[in-house]
């Protein structure tokens, strides 16, 4: 009794075995097939701006909290920089002085002018003299070296005066030089000092603050990300071999991160020139179509892009096609087909079979 019981399992478990050996069918049918192209991305603002510090120092003063509507030149931040209030302060002065050594009455050009009206009287004095030895001379009243003597000392005096007034000149041209080079020193650090209040460039709503109150600012340091939110747009990063698959118009299909249960719909609007190495990747911006009513930006989403759509396409189950774009029919003979459109789950059939053909998975394939 107990070797029948034996036998007859031995005999259920055989036949279990064929019936999951049983070879697997399928035919080509129709229907409507989209090919897509997965990327993953962000919500983002248009026309992001960093609203940045452009010196050193602490801020003293915020006048804005996120979420704010801000203008442009509107005053935002105070940044406490007292090296940059006293260069400016010392740069006027200095402008200043140096303005008023270009003026005739500068010390310098008066004692300048003094030397040259002393020199004019004794080149003067020394030229009459000269020509009083002239006539002595063609008298024979003195002789030819007295005459050259005084000569030589006109000559001199006359030396001494351009001399004089050459340097009355150059100083004139310095004084000038240093004038327009404490002005142009002047009105640098007035545009240093006035870097210690951040003003808004754009129009837009504050997304993001990163300093706070107190905070210890340097140049370049952010501190708030201001944007246009009137439009929100995705930002999605696409890996590289799928690219070539991509253009401008196709439809975008947008799932939040904070909703996956709610799509949205989307167009290719930009292909941004930039790639990114480390992850091997492309960004596009997707603008949406469908009305957005999750704005916050940074909000991590995925998205599916669609390359082809085709209505009533003849089609195949993925796993029915083997490497070489070959199926097996059902009579075992090995076809070859061109393929179209190839999904997740489906294949496209333009040529090699059609919907009489009965098709099986071979042994390697189940």
């Amino acid at each position: 009794m107990k070797k029948y019981h034996v036998l007859n399992i031995i005999a259920f478990s055989l036949f279990i075995g064929s019936c999951n050996k049983a070879i697997k069918e399928t035919k080509p049918t129709r229907r409507d097939l989209i090919e897509i192209v997965f990327a993953s991305g962000v919500l983002e603002a248009d026309d992001e701006n960093k609203l940045t510090a452009q010196t050193d120092g602490f801020l003293i003063k915020m006048n804005f909290n996120e979420g704010d509507t801000v203008y442009p030149g509107e005053l935002l931040a105070i940044i406490d920089n007292s090296q940059s209030l006293a260069n400016a302060r010392s740069a006027q002065s200095l402008s200043k002085i140096a303005q008023s050594n270009t003026l005739p009455n500068a010390p310098s050009l008066l004692q300048a002018g003094a030397n040259i009206s002393s020199a004019k009287a004794k080149y003067n004095l020394d030229q009459l003299q000269s020509d009083r030895y002239k006539r002595l001379y063609a008298s024979k009243s003195v002789s030819e070296l007295e005459y050259e003597n005084t000569i030589l000392t006109a000559t001199t005096s006359m030396a001494t005066l351009n001399a004089l007034q050459e340097q009355y000149n150059n100083l004139r041209i310095i004084a000038q030089q240093q004038a327009v080079s404490q002005r142009s020193m002047a009105v640098v650090n007035t545009i240093i000092k006035d870097q210690n209040r951040v003003r808004a460039i754009i129009s837009g709503k504050v997304y993001e603050k990163q300093k706070q109150l107190g905070d210890y600012v340097r140049k370049g340091d952010v501190i708030a990300i201001i944007a246009n939110p009137k439009l929100i747009y995705a930002k999605l990063s696409v890996d590289e071999t799928n690219m070539a698959k991509l253009k401008t118009g196709e439809k975008v299909i947008v799932k939040l991160n904070t909703d996956k249960d709610k799509t949205y719909k989307a167009v290719l609007h930009e292909i941004l020139p930039s790639f990114d190495t480390g992850t091997k990747s492309f960004l596009i911006k997707a603008f949406f179509t469908d009305s957005l009513d999750f704005r916050i930006t940074g909000t991590q989403l995925e998205a599916n892009i669609i390359t082809i759509e085709k209505k009533n396409a003849l089609v195949i189950p993925r796993n029915y096609l083997v490497y070489g774009n070959k199926v097996t029919l059902k009579s075992k003979k090995i076809i070859h087909v061109k393929t179209g459109i190839v999904s997740t789950d489906w294949v496209e059939i333009l040529g090699g079979i059609d919907e009489k053909d009965i098709l099986i998975l071979d042994d390697n394939q189940q």
